[in-house]
């Protein structure tokens, strides 16, 4: 995968993308890092958009990753995750039965 600056792609344009191979999926990026993907459609759309929807699953599992560690739940032992499971399906019953 090639990587192309935010700012080359939106001064360029096309430009930008003529010496990307065709068919390859482009990385766009800015000063804060990954933007965004460019995904070609050629051939098998469903192929296609099975590889963009694994980079927008990876792209939202590091949001998690980051939320996570800025709110300390990525430090959690096993036994304190295992506390707070039960914790949600205990009021989870109570719900239902209430």
């Amino acid at each position: 995968m090639r990587q192309v600056s935010l700012r080359e792609f939106r001064t360029r344009g096309a430009k930008a993308l003529e010496s990307i191979p065709k068919g390859e999926t482009v990385l766009l990026s800015g000063q804060q890092g990954p933007a965004y993907f460019l995904v070609p459609v050629l051939g098998d759309v469903a192929l296609e958009d099975r590889e963009l929807r694994r980079a927008m699953a990876k792209a939202s599992l590091q949001e998690s990753w980051r939320l996570a560690e800025e709110s300390g739940v990525s430090q959690m032992g096993e036994d304190e995750i295992e506390r707070e499971i039960d914790q949600v399906r205990i009021v989870h019953r109570r719900r239902k039965a209430g």
